[in-house]
């Protein structure tokens, strides 16, 4: 699993055996998800590379529910894969689940070179002081 996490593109995660392939990813603490990106060489990597891919999340293993379908027809570079809930709000989730269901030429084992997964960023503005003046106000907010 160092390989998905590396920041290395020549490096790879192969699977081994039937479909479908899992990626297994569980948070501390609940989570929001704002995209999943996973950096795939079709180029490279042919009949291993990913030809659908299903995004699960869950608290644990027991309840993963489906959040996200995507084909992919001979990728190359980084596929970003945009997570909401049922309802189109931010998932906030304990685990994610990334299934490989299919791969391009219906290749048996897969490689997937990069995961990376973003939180939103919180936009907080900070304030310093209490100031009266025109000329201090413009000092009260650090960007």
């Amino acid at each position: 699993m160092d390989q998905l996490r590396d920041d290395c593109m020549e490096t790879y995660w192969q699977s081994d055996g039937q479909l479908p392939h899992l990626v297994n990813i569980q948070f501390r603490r609940k989570t929001v998800v704002r995209d999943i990106c996973i950096y795939i060489d079709y180029r490279l990597d042919e009949s291993y590379t990913p030809g659908r891919i299903s995004v699960r999340a869950g608290t644990n293993f027991n309840d993963l529910q489906e959040v996200e379908v995507v084909e992919l027809n001979e990728p190359y570079g980084w596929v970003k894969i945009m997570t909401k809930d049922i309802n189109d709000s931010p998932l906030k989730t304990y685990m994610l689940q990334i299934a490989v269901i299919t791969n391009h030429q219906n290749g048996r084992d897969t490689h997937m070179r990069q995961i990376k997964v973003h939180s939103p960023v919180e936009k907080r503005d900070l304030l310093i002081g209490n100031f009266s003046t025109v000329e201090m106000r413009q000092y009260t907010i650090i960007k």
